[in-house]
């Protein structure tokens, strides 16, 4: 019988082997094919109850590599008892250290109350000043419930030293209200008129979400790209909301139209400068609108200093199938594992 010699390399490699599929079972990973964004890594953000973002953001992933050349990693809230993706773990972002090799980050969250050792990760790349591209409810972002946190001051609530938390200190505004009435009255984007040859616009053509317009008032350091305006229905013909819809509104709904879309540049604690892009419009089924699609994709190119590189009318077109489940609680789709999402 022969003896089998210096067995360790053999044994090694074989572990090695069998836990390889598992370093990346929290995550999916779309590396860029030829394209402007070659070269340059964008790590996406999933994270909400109600309006889908673990179905949009790999959608979007998907189109930014292989139409575009970008490498794309999309991490999600997982469950950790079977590692499913699950919105509704407020707790549990795993994968966040893929944030150091980052270049752009695209985020779509809502209340994240995530351990120090994954706000760690997220705090290190805002004080590195590279640039979030920040859709609807990452304007409250985070819930962290421990005071003694030192990340206490991410949270939507906060009042000292950042009021408004992450969303209004960062980003340029927090959760104040629904505008538009929800689920009733959809958003049409209407571009500031100061606005219209941004790059981020260019060959944007209509906007269209049924999400509702959001309640916003961004600082005056904001550029303001596009407001919302009100629609009287679900339908992007229907017509403007007039006039107040009761006597006690303060405001006519569509006279100011509020903010939908708007750049930054923040000066954060580090001396460094954050390229913000933040729209309040973002679920799943708003980003059916093609042109709301090609926001996003020229937002990332503009964030890393690529805005000659944006063509005239960006491809945007769907890399598979894209049938968004409608925005609302408890609608995600259970089961679902990072892995399911690669592209075949």
């Amino acid at each position: 019988m022969a003896v089998m010699k210096n067995p360790l390399p053999l044994i090694t490699t074989t572990v090695l082997v069998l836990l390889a599929p598992g370093l990346a079972a929290d995550r999916v990973v779309y590396e860029g094919k030829a394209g402007p964004g070659k070269g340059k890594h964008i790590v996406f953000l999933a994270g909400d109850e109600e309006y889908r973002s673990e179905e949009a953001l790999p959608m979007l992933a998907r189109i930014l590599a292989v139409r575009h050349g970008f490498k794309c990693t999309v991490l999600f809230s997982i469950n950790p008892k079977d590692g499913t993706i699950d919105p509704c773990t407020l707790d549990n972002q795993p994968g966040l250290e893929t944030l150091r090799t980052a270049d752009a980050c695209v985020m779509s969250l809502r209340f994240r109350d995530w351990p120090d050792e994954q706000m760690k990760h997220f705090a290190d790349y805002y004080l590195s000043g590279k640039p979030f591209i920040a859709l609807r409810t990452s304007t409250h972002a985070f819930n962290i419930k421990r005071a003694d946190s030192p990340y206490a001051k991410y949270s939507w609530k906060c009042k000292e030293p950042w009021n408004g938390g992450f969303g209004r200190h960062v980003l340029g505004e927090t959760w104040v209200a629904h505008h538009g009435c929800h689920g009733k009255e959809a958003t049409l984007g209407v571009v500031e008129p100061s606005a219209k040859n941004h790059p981020i616009l260019r060959g944007v053509g209509q906007v269209f979400g049924p999400t509702d317009v959001y309640t916003a008032n961004p600082p005056a350091d904001c550029t303001i790209l596009m407001r919302g305006q009100v629609l009287a229905g679900m339908r992007p013909e229907d017509p403007p909301v007039v006039g107040k819809q009761k006597p006690t509104d303060k405001y006519e709904k569509n006279n100011p139209m509020q903010p939908i879309l708007w750049t930054r540049e923040h000066k954060n604690e580090a001396g460094k400068t954050n390229k913000i892009c933040c729209t309040t419009m973002g679920a799943a089924v708003d980003l059916e609108s093609e042109g709301l699609r090609r926001v996003l994709v020229n937002a990332c190119y503009w964030a890393l200093g690529l805005e000659d590189k944006i063509p005239e009318k960006s491809n945007v077109d769907y890399v598979g199938e894209y049938k968004p489940t409608y925005f609302g609680f408890k609608k995600f789709k259970p089961g679902v594992k990072p892995e399911d999402l690669e592209l075949k």
